[in-house]
């Protein structure tokens, strides 16, 4: 794949003009973008960035991340607290993103979308409030292990870092989770599954495969 440098404020707005002008793939009138990456690669910070470029341009944004729809701990943890293959398999409740953030984004759906559902510090619902995204808005969902799993995406960004890149950047209480990453890129592989996918090794560097 080949990459050309750029830089973030660039590539936010160059993202932000692409989604002003497509429509959604299946008629619904919100988009729905993932930005996809481990923590260490920071995808709600360009979710962040992009949220804004939205609005300036007049569209309507809601942003959440994978780490709101968390399962309770006594599913996620049922094989420990650091094991990387139920992290990849078991941690994010996709059935709830499913149910409470795509379907009422689905063409004719009400807009109504929850922006979190579980508190794992407190291991509890978060109770949040429903919120009304209008036509013409879009979702932007933010964290890690978002692709391979039939999301409705209109547009899917993934933040690539090498190997050695993300060990360096992952805290250390936080690299039991590195072999789920090397898992997903071995199985769902990213890169190719990805509309847009931007090397983040040098965070002062990026580099995707876009046009501007």
């Amino acid at each position: 794949m080949r990459l050309e440098a750029i830089t973030w404020e660039r590539l936010t707005d160059a993202l932000a003009e692409r989604l002003v002008a497509m429509p959604a793939k299946d008629g619904s009138p919100w988009l729905r973008v993932a930005v996809d990456g481990a923590p260490a690669a920071a995808p709600g910070d360009l979710a962040g960035r992009l949220a804004e470029a939205l609005r300036v341009r007049g569209r309507a944004v809601h942003k959440a991340g994978t780490f709101g729809f968390l399962r309770p701990a006594s599913l996620r943890l049922e094989y420990g607290r650091e094991d990387p293959d139920a992290f990849h398999d078991e941690w994010f409740d996709r059935q709830a993103l499913w149910r409470e953030v795509f379907q009422p984004l689905d063409p004719g759906g009400t807009g109504r979308v929850l922006p979190d559902l579980w508190d794992p510090v407190a291991d509890r619902a978060t109770r949040s409030g429903y919120v009304a995204l209008p036509h013409g808005g879009v979702l932007l969902l933010h964290g890690p292990l978002l692709l391979g799993h039939w999301f409705p995406f209109d547009l899917s960004v993934h933040l690539k870092l090498s190997p050695a890149a993300l060990a360096r950047r992952t805290p250390q209480s936080e690299r039991w989770t590195l072999p789920a990453y090397a898992r997903y890129e071995a199985d769902t592989r990213p890169e190719e599954a990805a509309d847009i996918v931007v090397r983040a090794d040098d965070p002062r560097r990026p580099a995707w495969n876009g046009t501007l």
